[in-house]
């Protein structure tokens, strides 16, 4: 039967084998749907890549993506191996590096995992931001927002939005209540800064063209197909350029002062290891 025949029938038989996975048994070996020189692949390998569920054309495409990547793998050991010298095909010290690489991440990891102090205070970050400033510069604008979409009809938009801008907690809560009932979506965006770019992608636009719209303190853009208005309040704004906020940048800022725990570690280990085998003689320099 034809080599592509036989992957065809194997690919059609696929659903069948995913959904019923007892017809394995009546086989007595794993049927072959692919082969490249004296390797081959079976069936059963394959069938247990696809998900329940998914269509026979997702199916189709997983299995082809596998098998051409199996194949191409194959097909380049197999033209190097006989293409290539016995030197060049000689890998024994790169593996023993490797190894050895391996070896040694593997203990770093454990070493670090049992003594890391992942616990960072608020003024260790304030005291790391106000050293560093000049790496926390804004490329592009962040905000302090509250989107809504909401019919173009409604006649809650002037309440919601006035009651927003007034500057007072119960205005402003009364109007996260409003919006929150009248809109089809609203956000506060949990009060924290978010990048102009998340906006946008509310108002489904690019975020350069959306400041451009912004009139006051609201940025208010309808859409005539739909019927709806996305409307967004922003009261706070760092442009690109400026230094961002503390707020925005904890998070960074506790991942850095982690790593840096971290890298002191490793490398106090190092010294240590080297120190300890000097003193057991297992390091000597002549």
């Amino acid at each position: 039967m034809n080599y592509g025949i036989r992957i065809a029938i194997a690919l059609v038989a696929l659903p069948m084998l995913v959904s019923c996975k007892a017809i394995s048994s009546v086989f007595d070996k794993d049927p072959v749907i692919a082969r490249v020189g004296n390797h081959t692949l079976g069936k059963s390998v394959v069938a247990s890549l696809v998900p329940p569920g998914t269509s026979p054309e997702d199916s189709m495409k997983l299995v082809m993506q596998y098998i051409n990547s199996w194949a191409s793998d194959l097909v380049y050991a197999d033209i190097a191996e006989e293409k290539l010298s016995k030197q060049e095909k000689d890998v024994t010290y790169e593996l023993e590096e490797y190894r050895k690489a391996l070896l040694k991440y593997r203990y770093e990891q454990r070493y670090v995992n049992e003594r890391l102090d992942t616990v960072v205070t608020p003024s260790e970050v304030e005291e790391y931001y106000d050293s560093h400033r000049q790496d926390f510069v804004a490329d592009f604008p962040v905000v302090k927002a509250w989107f809504m979409r909401i019919s173009a009809d409604s006649p809650d938009i002037g309440t919601i939005k006035r009651n927003l801008s007034s500057g007072d907690i119960d205005d402003m809560a009364y109007a996260d209540s409003l919006a929150s009932s009248a809109a089809d979506k609203y956000t506060d965006y949990g009060g924290r800064w978010v990048s102009i770019v998340e906006l946008a992608r509310d108002f489904g636009k690019d975020y350069g063209s959306l400041l451009p719209s912004m009139r006051g303190s609201f940025i208010e853009e309808r859409d005539r197909v739909y019927g709806k208005v996305n409307v967004a309040f922003v009261p706070d704004i760092i442009n690109a350029g400026e230094v961002l906020p503390l707020e925005y940048c904890e998070a960074d800022i506790k991942a850095i002062l982690v790593g840096i725990r971290r890298h002191r570690l490793v490398t106090a280990l190092e010294q240590d290891l080297l120190e300890d085998a000097r003193e057991k003689g297992k390091f000597v320099i002549y």
